[in-house]
């Protein structure tokens, strides 16, 4: 059955490839941004569409629309980005999961939010399973973002349990793919843009910090399991449990784009995580899911897409 999907931040990086999932599904699909982080090029190949609209708008202020699903992508997900305007980043995830909750609930909308691994901060607790609380700086440079998106599954639940509203919390881990930023700022694009540019790859830290990659068509198809499923509202673990180190990366990297770079380390930066890996066990057993496409063959997207971005 058709239905009529709001995407926040569907002209970013996940959203943009949401969208055109949706749509592939038959759905009509709102498309919400601010375009601070989002492009328009990213759905330039839908905006002629009848079944497709762009609204331009922040989710700080209210909204009214008619729709049968709300997914909540609306945010910053870089440090980079984040933290530029650290007090909007809290705002976004506060006041515009609050006017996201108040429109699911009006028109009784289910409702996904999109949180973050970040949620368990540098964990004592490898790999990370759903049940963890978390070990979080609150008051730390990156406290906008990861306090932000726990106070957003607060408001969830919250919402859930006062005003029935039908909720799912999807803890999104590190995602790769086309439709990044060039000065996204994340790991992944770091890697590539410095190594096809032929500058010298930069680490934070000695490299031994670990982090798993899913690429997005993988994450995509998870969170629509999830947006789907009547019988699990999370939070759930999305990501590729495969666990790598930063030089592990970044030697993959060098290699499959072909560069004569080489590798520089520079200090880590304040509460950044030494170690990140999901447990995804709920995945497989409520959604039967897991990721199909690994680093190598996701990298190898990655790299052609930017290779295109840098010569465009």
């Amino acid at each position: 059955m058709q239905k009529r999907v709001l995407v926040t931040g569907g002209a970013g990086f996940i959203g943009s490839h949401l969208c055109r999932f949706l749509l592939g599904k038959g759905h009509e699909v709102l498309c919400l941004d601010n375009f601070f982080t989002g492009r328009k090029s990213n759905i330039d190949d839908l905006l002629g569409r009848h079944d497709f609209e762009l609204i331009r708008h922040d989710i700080t202020e209210s909204i009214l629309v008619e729709v049968d699903q709300v997914y909540n992508l609306a945010c910053p997900a870089s440090p980079v980005h984040y933290q530029y305007n650290p007090v909007k980043t809290v705002k976004t995830n506060v006041m515009g999961v609050i006017n996201m909750l108040g429109l699911a609930k009006r028109v009784g909308a289910r409702i996904l939010q999109a949180s973050t691994s970040e949620v368990y901060g540098d964990p004592k607790v490898h790999p990370q399973t759903e049940e963890y609380w978390g070990h979080v700086n609150p008051i730390g440079i990156r406290s906008c973002y990861d306090e932000g998106k726990r106070v957003a599954e607060t408001l969830m639940l919250d919402y859930h349990r006062q005003n029935r509203v039908d909720i799912r919390i999807a803890r999104i881990f590190n995602t790769y793919g086309p439709n990044m930023l060039v000065d996204d700022g994340r790991v992944v694009s770091n890697f590539i843009v410095q190594a096809l540019r032929g500058e010298d790859l930069t680490i934070y830290g000695d490299g031994r910090q670990t982090r798993s990659f899913c690429y997005v068509d993988d994450l995509v198809r998870a969170l629509y399991s999830l947006m789907e499923s009547d019988t699990f509202t999370g939070p759930i673990n999305l990501g590729n449990p495969n666990e790598f180190t930063m030089l592990e990366l970044a030697e993959l990297v060098i290699d499959l784009t072909g560069s004569r770079s080489q590798i520089t380390h520079k200090p880590l930066p304040a509460d950044d995580p030494t170690q990140r890996q999901p447990n995804i066990s709920k995945a497989r057993k409520e959604l039967d899911w897991e990721p199909e496409i690994q680093l190598k063959e996701g990298l190898g997207q990655a790299i052609n897409y930017f290779h295109q971005a840098l010569t465009a």
